[in-house]
């Protein structure tokens, strides 16, 4: 990923008035603060119902749990959230290990995320 975050990080329109994003690969600190930004203005845009797919993410560090954390916080003064979509095993077990499962909880399908 490169500097330019917001556009290599596009968000579609999603069900519920929601919006997904769907970053692809190794997240680690390499790509955190350029995903941060990309999160965030995505947000600032309106964006504030995010959905997060990680199908095509095989793994997450540290730094990417704080650039998720960021974008909750942010959508949530903005009256939105951030939601998690299908993550792998090994993103599940860091998100637990963070104990965060109930700040960023798992959905099995963008459908899900914010349905009700």
């Amino acid at each position: 990923m490169r500097a330019d975050m917001a556009n290599d990080l596009p968000a579609y329109p999603a069900p519920s008035d929601s919006f997904v994003v769907r970053p692809k690969g190794r997240m680690n600190m390499a790509v955190a603060s350029d995903f941060r930004v990309a999160l965030i203005a995505h947000i600032e845009e309106g964006k504030s119902r995010l959905v997060v797919d990680l199908i095509d993410v095989e793994t997450i560090d540290s730094s990417i749990v704080g650039a998720l954390v960021a974008a909750v916080k942010v959508a949530r003064r903005s009256g939105g959230d951030v939601r998690i979509v299908a993550p792998s095993t090994q993103v599940a077990e860091i998100l637990k290990m963070a104990n965060l499962t109930r700040v960023l909880p798992a959905y099995p399908s963008v459908e899900e995320a914010f349905k009700g």
